[in-house]
């Protein structure tokens, strides 16, 4: 199966460099990488442009007018995927959270499942480097979305994720409105309701070292809140 690897950007000029090696040390010959920068204005556009004359054919670049978040870039990754006969799709951070050396692991997995989830909430998965506070967040935000939405997935808000093409197409991109957490936790949602067989591996997410985080204040709260929307709306199409 061919697999696209999707990694969004945004001012990761001091990532790039390293992240975009490291990952295609670590995937199938045939594989791609897609980056879709967000206009960054520290260049990072222009850096992947580079790399792309290091690597050729490895190396795909979209830019965007200007920042529009991860759950944008993910589904215009996917569609831009899915027009060009890629059968599997993961999404990794540009900072290092997302280990590359785990993509080996996710993509044995994904021979037999049509999901498999970048888990730290399961035995041998973790956080490092986080305060006390974001680690319960992280874990009381899944256990909250489990409960409330009765699927039995433990890390609903991580975006370590690899989907099959036919895991997408059941899940329906044009029905998805969540941002931020809300994204992960509809994708998640939408794919266990249709009937997609999902496997959880355990990984280790460590704090981003270089940069600054993309993640705005509020934006967990409010997936919270937008669970119950995401139920309603899940259950008006299954």
């Amino acid at each position: 199966m061919k697999l696209l690897v999707i990694m969004a950007t945004y001012n990761e000029i001091e990532n790039i460099n390293e992240i975009v090696p490291a990952i295609l040390m670590n995937i199938p010959e045939n594989a791609e990488l897609l980056v879709i920068d967000d206009s960054s204005p520290d260049g990072t556009a222009d850096a992947v442009r580079k790399l792309q004359e290091q690597y050729p054919n490895k190396i795909n670049l979209l830019v965007r007018p200007g920042k529009q978040g991860v759950a944008t870039a993910a589904i215009l990754g996917y569609k831009w995927g899915m027009e060009r006969d890629f059968d599997v799709f993961c999404n990794i951070d540009a900072d290092f959270s997302h280990k590359p050396e785990y993509l080996p692991e996710l993509y044995k997995n994904i021979q037999e499942y049509d999901i498999v989830v970048g888990s730290r909430n399961v035995r041998g998965g973790g956080i490092e480097n986080r305060s006390f506070i974001r680690n319960f967040l992280t874990a009381g935000g899944s256990l909250y979305s489990r409960l409330v939405l009765g699927v039995p997935v433990k890390d609903f808000t991580g975006g370590y994720n690899m989907y099959r093409k036919s895991a997408l197409e059941k899940i329906g991109l044009d029905n998805i409105k969540g941002l931020g957490y809300a994204f992960q936790i509809e994708m998640k949602t939408r794919a266990y309701k249709s009937g997609c067989k999902i496997k959880e591996i355990p990984i280790i997410f460590p704090d981003r070292v270089k940069g600054v985080s993309k993640i705005e204040k509020g934006i967990f709260f409010e997936a919270l809140k937008i669970v119950w929307k995401i139920k309603k709306d899940v259950k008006e199409t299954f």
